[in-house]
C-alpha cells in the first residue's frame, strides 16, 4: 500500500537561523515529489505557513485542520487545497489523524511535541497502526531522543515502544521507511 497523505507537526514560529527553514522545505518538496497529500494545522504562520506554501507552490494538495479560535486571531491559511474549522485542540488533532495515513513531526514547541506524544502512544496502545516519523534535522531532536531511550533503560518503555517512532535526518528516507510501514 503506499502512502497517500502524511500529517505533519511543526512551529508555528521558525526557530532560530535557517536551517529548520531549509529542512522544512526540503520536506515540502520531498512530500510533493512522492505525490503524498500533505494535512497540517492549517496555520500561515512559522514553519506551518512554510510547509503549507511550499506544498502549494510546487503543486501539492494541502489539507488545513484549525480551530475556530485561531481562525479568528487570523492566523488561518487562506490558500489551501481545503481548510476545515473545528471547535477545540481535541476535534482538531483527531480531525488530522482520521484524514492521515502517517504522522511526522518537524520542529516545533509545545504543541508539536503534545500532537507527536499523542499519534505516538496511540500507536503504542494499538489504536491506530499509521507510521509516526520523527525529521530530526539539525539535531533539534537529539535530547528527546536520548530521553526516550533513557525510559527504555529505565523500564518505562520497550524496545517495541521506541521502535514505532521512525527517526531519520533526511526527508526523502524518512517518507521512504515510513513507506515501508503502512499496513496492508
Amino acid at each position: 500500500m503506499s502512502l497517500r497523505s502524511v500529517c505533519v507537526f511543526c512551529g508555528a514560529r521558525d526557530g532560530v537561523g535557517t536551517r529548520y527553514v531549509h529542512a522544512t522545505r526540503d520536506f515540502a518538496q520531498s512530500v510533493v515529489f512522492s505525490r503524498i497529500d500533505l494535512v497540517y494545522g492549517g496555520a500561515s504562520v512559522g514553519l506551518m505557513g512554510l510547509l503549507a506554501d511550499t506544498v502549494l507552490a510546487r503543486g501539492g494538495r494541502c489539507i488545513g485542520v484549525i480551530t475556530d479560535s485561531l481562525v479568528d486571531e487570523e492566523v488561518a491559511h487562506d490558500g489551501l487545497t481545503r481548510l476545515e474549522v473545528t471547535r477545540t485542540l481535541s476535534d482538531r488533532k483527531a480531525r488530522m489523524m482520521e484524514l492521515s495515513d502517517a504522522f511526522v513531526a518537524l520542529p516545533g514547541g509545545a504543541g508539536t511535541l503534545d500532537e507527536l506524544f499523542e499519534v505516538w502512544t496511540l500507536a503504542k496502545l494499538g489504536i491506530h497502526r499509521k507510521p509516526v516519523g520523527v525529521l530530526n534535522c539539525g539535531g533539534y531532536f537529539d535530547h528527546l531522543l536520548r530521553f526516550i531511550d533513557h525510559a527504555v533503560v529505565d523500564g518505562f518503555l520497550d524496545d517495541a515502544d521506541r521502535a514505532l517512532l521512525i527517526v531519520e535526518e533526511d526527508s526523502k528516507a524518512l517518507l521512504e521507511a515510513m513507506t515501508r510501514r503502512i499496513p496492508v
